[in-house]
């Protein structure tokens, strides 16, 4: 456990500073484009490499390769190293392929996420965003898989800082673009090809450059990477048939996402016929970034730091420990994302307008996307624990199961989500609507991963995890209580308070959450939740050291 801190410390350090970098690129993004039909063309148009990536090889390389490198660098005579390489190669090979078919493809992609109303002009114009993003797909790969091998060589650092780059020179991007075209080029609605150029060229040359600042870093961990096309017979199969499953699992998740992201792009199509204040597919990213930056600050630092040990225990066949160590896990996360959910439940909305309400974005935009936030908070525990779930499934290299689990709550997700988005406002209730379908379906994959796998582990702690989950809930409901009286008092008793002016904005985020934060850690001593004690006690510790 003491190893696990001190990696999961290094991975949360490089995530807090990427993920606050990677903020400042979206603030930067929504200043120079707001929340318009022309920031939905880029935002699709910039995140189609992700999905793309994802869906045909980005879940099996995370999910699949981490044991299997475990595995390799135990049982075979040069540590695995043959085995890494060949993986790199055979990567390298088919995303570069993939790279280069997804750019000739850009308009057919384009439309499979677009709604049949959407206008010409920015269908072209996220055409254009696309060709020049597409390339990314490249080296998001070389960025994941080098990442794999360092993780299996115990090297967690340089993964979580390595993205930092990325984000300063999509920054830079974003500030030539405003000092090139202004903040009014996105309301106005046309952009020049210079302009194109400068969004999609320097978006690409930040990718690529979060990819290749790994291989000095692995070159120094003492994996040289040479390329070995000796493929047959080297031991890919099983990590072939492993990933099978994961790439049916992102398959299905990437087909709900066309749906998502095709009603997203609608609201926004929908809120400009409307007349009403412009919210669609960035408003729906953007907030879903927010709801991500806990998650991969405190959940995935820790995880990724216990999968390889988790992988080793499954690997000798100690089921019971591996139990144990979720159990644990989902004890230790939970600890912390109950409370930043109810903080952000309450302080969403002036968060959002502190940091997306300038340039080009509108006050009025950033309160809708901050309020989507708030919808979102609904789901991060379950996203959370689901996370932590799956990772014990890949452990036992099991990846059949968590692939139809994911179609249970696919389904859910769309069940919910159509027919709610039909029955609502235009705009941001619409996506308001698919966020908290996003939330439903999350707390039905966690329930139903949770009880597969206790019966596959032969437990996980589930009674004392269940009474500690609810204890923490408890404390949560607490502070959210305090916080919502505290905001209600502030407004009745301080003039200027309740309006949208930044500064009283700021005011009233810090109060709120300052008083959330100190009433969920007297709520969780009251109740005597030991996760949190322990985690005020190394919080201590290392202050102190320092």
């Amino acid at each position: 456990m003491s190893s696990v801190m001190r990696s999961s410390t290094l991975m949360a350090s490089g995530t807090v500073v990427s993920r606050l970098t990677g903020i400042l690129r979206d603030v930067a993004a929504a200043a120079a484009l707001g929340f318009y039909l022309v920031a939905d063309a880029f935002s699709l148009g910039n995140s189609l490499p992700t999905i793309i990536y994802i869906l045909v090889v980005g879940g099996a390389l995370n999910a699949v390769f981490v044991p299997q490198l475990v595995r390799r660098m135990q049982d075979d005579p040069d540590g695995g190293q043959a085995y890494a390489d060949r993986l790199l190669t055979i990567t390298v090979a088919a995303l570069l392929t993939l790279s280069v078919v997804a750019v000739i493809a850009a308009p057919l992609i384009v439309d499979l996420y677009t709604p049949d109303d959407y206008p010409q002009a920015e269908f072209e114009l996220a055409v254009a965003f696309a060709r020049l993003c597409l390339p990314q797909i490249l080296f998001y790969g070389i960025y994941t898989m080098l990442s794999q091998v360092l993780n299996a060589r115990g090297r967690f650092g340089a993964p979580m800082f390595a993205p930092i780059a990325n984000n300063i020179i999509a920054i830079a991007t974003f500030l030539l673009f405003i000092a090139v075209a202004g903040t009014s080029a996105a309301a106005d609605g046309n952009l020049t090809s210079s302009q194109v150029l400068i969004l999609g060229i320097g978006t690409t040359i930040g990718v690529a450059l979060q990819a290749l600042i790994l291989i000095p870093i692995l070159l120094r961990s003492g994996h040289v990477w040479g390329l070995r096309f000796d493929w047959r017979d080297a031991g890919l199969g099983r990590a072939g048939i492993l990933a099978f499953w994961t790439v049916a699992l992102v398959l299905v998740n990437q087909a709900t996402y066309v749906v998502i992201a095709r009603l997203a792009t609608q609201a926004n199509v929908d809120a400009t016929a409307a007349g009403v204040t412009a919210a669609g597919l960035t408003t729906y990213q953007k907030a879903h970034l927010v709801f991500m930056l806990p998650h991969s600050v405190i959940t995935v630092s820790i995880v990724t730091a216990m999968l390889p040990a988790m992988s080793r225990l499954a690997h000798s066949g100690d089921l019971a420990r591996v139990g144990r160590e979720i159990g644990s896990t989902m004890r230790l996360v939970s600890a912390f994302i109950i409370p930043i959910a109810a903080i952000l439940m309450l302080t969403g909305s002036g968060l959002a307008v502190l940091l997306f309400g300038y340039g080009a974005a509108v006050p009025a935009q950033a309160a809708i996307m901050g309020q989507i936030v708030s919808v979102f908070m609904i789901a991060l525990l379950p996203f959370t624990l689901f996370y932590v779930l799956l990772r014990g499934f890949y452990a036992l290299e099991d990846t059949r199961t968590p692939f139809f689990i994911t179609v249970a709550f696919s389904l859910v997700w769309l069940v919910l989500a159509v027919p709610l988005f039909r029955i609502v406002g235009s705009g941001g209730p619409q996506v308001a609507s698919l966020a908290l379908a996003y939330g439903v379906s999350y707390w039905v994959g966690m329930t139903v991963s949770w009880i597969l796998l206790a019966r596959r582990l032969g437990g996980i702690d589930s009674a004392r995890t269940l009474k500690a989950l609810l204890r923490m809930a408890a404390a949560g409901a607490i502070a959210l209580l305090v916080m919502f009286g505290t905001r209600a008092l502030l407004i009745a008793s301080v003039t200027g308070l309740g309006s949208q002016d930044k500064g009283s904005v700021l005011v009233m985020v810090v109060t709120v959450s300052a008083v959330g934060i100190l009433s969920y850690l007297a709520a969780a001593l009251l109740l005597r939740i030991r996760e949190v004690s322990e985690m005020i006690g190394v919080v201590k510790r290392r202050v102190m050291k320092r």
